[in-house]
């Protein structure tokens, strides 16, 4: 279980987050959603100690995140941000490669090498494996992060925006290879999402935030309804409930 209470943040005499407390049970898909500026990939950062912890604190299976020395905090939780970057020249499986680090610490085990083809194989991309990121495209890239991330084999993902530069088709699969990873490897994922519906596709849990704040969290029929979504965003959206599931259309 990932224990947050009582975090706030500031940057350069900004607020950012104000007060943050919340519990993301194991062995879920938690998706966080709400406008730009909510505070989403910074509460991720927090948790993953990308952002030093000002106030509060953060855990993971009782372990404070402040406190926990990093190479065993990188065998509990990964972290795969917006902001990834890329060297060209490296291939596909020398990235995904990257995933073992924490284990390996650069000199791959034959263990090492089955994970790495397992992650190549799930997330689609063994044909391309040889292929150097500069020559993928952006859809393609981003699932080479995603699978780098899976293949350090931690319990906790923390995915902050995976599906940008993903179409329609690769978005689904990408969702649906997390739900799987959920429920059939027994991880744990926290997701930043912008589309709402594939966030009450997929996700077991909702955690809406704005202005650095949880407006509301909990299963997506809960959490997704006409004034909830009003208050988020701005503006009024259709809730449809299909067959116990809720899509979501937007109009004017």
């Amino acid at each position: 279980m990932i224990e947050i209470e009582g975090v706030s943040l500031s940057h350069r005499g900004t607020p950012i987050l104000h007060e943050v407390s919340l519990a993301l049970p194991k062995g879920e898909l938690t998706a966080l959603i709400g406008p730009n500026g909510a505070g989403k990939s910074s509460l991720l950062s927090v948790v993953a100690r990308l952002q030093p912890l000002q106030s509060g604190s953060v855990a993971v299976d009782g372990l404070p995140v402040d406190r926990t020395p990093s190479r065993e905090l990188a065998r509990m939780l990964t972290i795969m941000r917006q902001d990834t970057g890329f060297a060209g020249r490296l291939t596909v499986r020398e990235l995904v490669g990257f995933g073992r680090f924490p284990h390996s610490r650069g000199r791959l085990t034959d263990e090492d090498r089955e994970r790495i083809d397992e992650a190549l194989a799930l997330f689609d991309l063994t044909a391309l494996a040889g292929r150097d990121l500069g020559t993928l495209s952006g859809g393609q890239r981003q699932r080479a992060f995603v699978a780098m991330a899976f293949c350090q084999g931690t319990d906790y993902l923390l995915l902050d925006e995976p599906l940008n530069n993903l179409d329609m088709m690769y978005a689904r699969q990408m969702m649906r290879l997390l739900r799987k990873v959920v429920d059939r490897r027994g991880r744990t994922v926290v997701i930043v999402l912008h589309d709402i519906n594939y966030a009450a596709a997929y996700a077991d849990r909702i955690v809406a935030m704005k202005d650095g704040r949880i407006v509301a969290h909990g299963p997506p029929n809960d959490v997704l309804t006409v004034g909830r979504l009003e208050q988020l965003y701005g503006y009024r959206m259709q809730v449809h409930r299909i067959d116990g599931r809720t899509m979501i259309r937007h109009h004017d």
